[in-house]
């Protein structure tokens, strides 16, 4: 196309010139001393035409000759300047790829080429940058001195020129990240307290907190903001609803005494106190505590929704109340009749209900249910040792020593 256009124009101007330049008879008449030279008018146009061309090729030649050392300079810069932000880029790379050693060498290669380039040192982007990658690399290295020093030669400059706050934000949760990892708990709580609120509630400083809530063993805390977390769609369901469980569970076993227990059991969610697990472990907790009537009344609020669980939730349920079973009211009779008709195959159901009859001393129902639940290899041992034991007593009631004696010795075989 742009060959149709010159062919075009040049067409256009032969016409022209034959036009206004074919029947042209004039001429142009030059005098020097006694010398005189006539010249048509078209040949002067051509002349003087030609004469322009070449002084502005001249004068073009002798601009390019005399700029020839300031365009190498500006040459000579930009190589500086592309080979600075590939040493940058390849620190990155290698960061990326694990060769630590490797990136640090180019971040001090790009930091080097920086200070030799001008374009480059008022740039305290870059300067960030690579400062952050070699205190990156040199924590990936163990070297801590050479790391807090890039660190805080990076926020220095970032403070001080008043960079978008996303610099500042990405290495203080990088910085924060680095204690936690150190288990430098202190200095982990002073930088995550240093963050804005907005970067406060973003998905890596909530995982941060949470991280550093498990080490100091805090698991209330955890707890709430593991909430937030699965809230921040942070976790898959599956895998919040376990992390939400297992933190429930150790706040339960951190409570020492009755009164701490209640605490940390008024504090948890109202979801987490319908969990079977977490009903189930608090309950076992109060048992062990002294306390196996509070263990019994939180058992009583989920076992009207035993169905609804699942047949491990069922059997974590029913294994707590073999814990709480000494002193079980008349009012669990009717449940336990009205749970192994519903689900009677399950084995920890059979040891609730063995364990509940044996307390109230309803030997007939209690005789059958302990004997299946002493032969049931998937409860656990203390169950079926505890099972048994009580088969021995109600055979040393019965005056039958040497039956009670069988069933002891089956329970010492028990590991």
């Amino acid at each position: 196309m742009r060959n149709i256009a010159w062919m075009l124009l040049v067409f256009v101007a032969a016409v022209v010139a034959a036009t206004f330049l074919g029947s042209n008879d004039a001429l142009v008449s030059l005098y020097y001393g006694h010398w005189r030279l006539d010249l048509s008018l078209n040949l002067f146009l051509l002349v003087v035409a030609a004469a322009v061309v070449a002084a502005f090729l001249v004068l073009r030649t002798a601009d390019s000759l005399w700029s020839l050392p300031g365009r190498a300079r500006a040459w000579r810069e930009l190589k500086r300047e592309r080979a600075a932000q590939a040493a940058l880029r390849e620190a990155m790379t290698e960061a990326l790829a694990a060769r630590y050693a490797r990136a640090q060498r180019a971040a001090e290669r790009a930091l080097a080429l920086q200070a030799d380039t001008a374009a480059l040192r008022e740039d305290t982007g870059f300067s960030v940058l690579a400062h952050g990658l070699l205190a990156s690399a040199a924590h990936r290295l163990q070297d801590r001195k050479g790391r807090d020093e890039a660190v805080q030669t990076a926020l220095s400059l970032a403070r001080s020129q008043q960079l978008s706050g996303s610099a500042v934000d990405g290495l203080l949760l990088q910085c924060a990240e680095w204690a936690v990892e150190d288990r430098q708990a202190e200095e982990a709580q002073r930088l995550l307290a240093e963050l804005p609120p907005g970067v406060a509630r973003r998905t890596q400083a909530l995982r941060l907190r949470l991280q550093l809530a498990r080490q100091m063993r805090q698991p209330l805390q955890a707890l709430q903001v593991a909430r937030l977390l699965a809230k921040h769609q942070g976790f898959s369901a599956a895998a919040a609803q376990s992390l939400l469980r297992s933190l429930a569970l150790d706040a339960l076993d951190q409570a020492f005494d009755v009164d701490q227990l209640q605490r940390t059991w008024q504090q948890l969610d109202a979801a987490d106190r319908q969990d079977p697990w977490v009903v189930a472990r608090a309950a076992s907790r109060a048992a062990r505590l002294g306390e196996a009537g509070t263990g019994r009344f939180w058992l009583q609020q989920a076992w009207e929704r035993l169905g609804k669980f699942e047949p491990e939730g069922r059997a974590a349920l029913a294994l707590a109340l073999v814990d709480c079973a000494p002193g079980a009211g008349s009012e669990w009779l009717p449940r336990l009749e009205v749970a192994m008709g519903q689900h009677g195959h399950e084995p920890a159901l059979v040891a609730a209900a063995a364990m509940v009859f044996a307390d109230r001393q309803l030997w007939g129902k209690a005789r059958r249910l302990l004997e299946q639940t002493a032969s049931a290899v998937a409860l656990p041992s203390s169950v079926r040792r505890q099972s048994l034991r009580c088969l021995a007593g109600m055979a040393r009631e019965e005056g039958q020593e040497d039956r009670a004696l069988a069933y002891d010795q089956r329970a010492a075989a028990i590991d």
